[in-house]
């Protein structure tokens, strides 16, 4: 499949790092107003231009990776050269009839919400699509289950979405560097608090997705009676541990939806 990503920010870049790093098959290319930064893509065979159109003609698949107030002088520059083609928007808060409408009703049109973890091949990228589009979608779906997991999802929870699986990565990682600080006042020098930190978050996340159990089934089985781990839980949860990152992830999904 050629793939013409239109957006060659972090998102974009990631999802371009990860389609030549984990797919097969798939030709790429990204387009970025100034190019210089990622010229280096060019070492994996990504075809890197300034200019949105560049073999846009060729591509069986254009991703949106780019801000919403883009999107219309975007489709405005690509529209009158394409035709038949399937728009994969990764655009935070565009529905998918509002972009059918803008394009014309002329594409087949599919949702998706990756993160910055496609190029390690470890995004979770959530799916929507139109029933008619469905025959054009799923080799969509095929594509981001290469560079992680890839659910499809009810439209309605795209925005909820975005907030778990692409803000969460942010989320995810300031709990990282929370602990890497903790580890430095215990002892840690800086470099060795982040790996332990960092591997620990691994290794719980892989139990959790091998084994498919609830996260309270994996922490008793390291929480001992009057044990330094359930006292720690504890005091975490007295200053609002869980009830912050609840509350966080609710106050962006307000931002979204405006």
């Amino acid at each position: 499949m050629k793939v013409h990503i239109i957006g060659g920010g972090n998102l974009g870049v990631s999802i371009a790092l990860g389609i030549a790093k984990f797919s097969q098959k798939n030709e790429v290319t990204i387009t970025r107003r100034n190019t210089a930064s990622i010229l280096y893509l060019q070492e994996l065979g990504i075809t890197v231009s300034s200019d949105n159109k560049h073999n846009i003609q060729e591509a069986d698949l254009i991703i949106l990776t780019i801000k919403p107030y883009q999107v219309d002088t975007v489709l405005a520059e690509i529209l009158p050269v394409i035709s038949n083609k399937t728009i994969a928007s990764a655009v935070s808060g565009l529905a998918i009839d509002s972009l059918q409408n803008k394009t014309n009703q002329e594409h087949h049109v599919v949702r998706i919400m990756p993160n910055i973890a496609a190029q390690f091949g470890e995004s979770a990228t959530c799916i929507s699509f139109s029933e008619k589009d469905r025959a054009q979608a799923l080799p969509v779906v095929t594509l981001f289950e290469d560079l992680g997991t890839a659910p499809i999802i009810d439209e309605k929870l795209m925005d909820a979405a975005t907030v778990l699986g692409a803000c969460g990565t942010a989320y995810a990682l300031r709990y990282i560097r929370a602990s890497m600080q903790a580890g430095i006042e215990i002892g840690f020098d800086s470099q060795t608090a982040l790996a332990i930190a960092a591997q620990t978050v691994k290794g719980a996340a892989k139990m959790l997705l091998e084994e498919k159990v609830h996260p309270e089934q994996l922490i008793d089985r390291v929480t001992t009676p009057q044990g330094c781990t359930i006292v720690g839980l504890n005091e975490m949860e007295h200053n609002g541990f869980s009830s912050s990152l609840i509350k966080g992830i609710k106050t962006s999904l307000k931002q979204i939806k405006g």
